[in-house]
């Protein structure tokens, strides 16, 4: 398995998620700011935009964080990363994996960009209701995580979303998405994958 992925990129997401697989992988420095690195023909081959992360297993070939999310927990079931299909919580797992990239993060770039909410015309509705959405999720979910007391693939596309936040000043002082920060951020596997961020 390799994973291609840059510093500071969405790319920590992914490698955060197979740190905490404990899946054995390869992890492939593309430097996506510069033309000739991104142009790579292995790399392409792999992530035809140039985006990271790209994710190669075999022949499975995968840019998407939650494609890869899914991916992974499915292909690698002993990895306990997410609820197999059967299992009662099987639907709110896939609802809160699509929900970073088709809800959390439009989102965020309509308050960056200080676009004019129009809930009608966006897929996603509004800053405000995505928000408060992701907010009820943690605080009603009866546990650390968006499952209540599992963590899953799920949590590490959530809590780096809800770092972001933080970090970029959206939402600075909301406590109950520090504590989320917080709990994430406690995990082993987020540490490893932070440290590999400095190499």
């Amino acid at each position: 398995m390799k994973l291609y992925w840059c510093p500071q990129t969405r790319a920590i997401r992914i490698s955060w998620l197979l740190e905490e697989a404990g899946i054995p992988f390869e992890r492939v420095k593309v430097d996506i700011r510069d033309a000739a690195a991104k142009a790579d023909p292995a790399f392409r081959a792999v992530s035809p935009l140039g985006k990271v992360p790209a994710l190669e297993d075999g022949p499975a070939r995968l840019t998407d964080s939650g494609a890869i999310a899914l991916y992974v927990t499915d292909q690698y079931p002993q990895a306990k990363l997410g609820p197999p299909v059967g299992d009662p919580q099987r639907a709110a797992f896939l609802q809160w994996v699509t929900f970073n990239n088709s809800m959390l993060e439009p989102a965020m770039v309509e308050k960056f960009q200080k676009f004019a909410p129009n809930p009608v015309a966006h897929g996603y509705g509004s800053y405000d209701s995505v928000l408060q959405t992701f907010r009820d999720g943690i605080a009603n979910s009866g546990g650390d995580w968006i499952l209540g007391g599992r963590f899953t693939a799920a949590d590490v596309l959530l809590g780096t979303a809800a770092n972001w936040f933080i970090q970029f000043g959206l939402e600075p002082n909301d406590e109950l998405l520090k504590a989320y920060v917080a709990r994430c951020a406690a995990r082993p596997a987020y540490q490893r994958a932070m440290a590999l961020e400095k190499l």
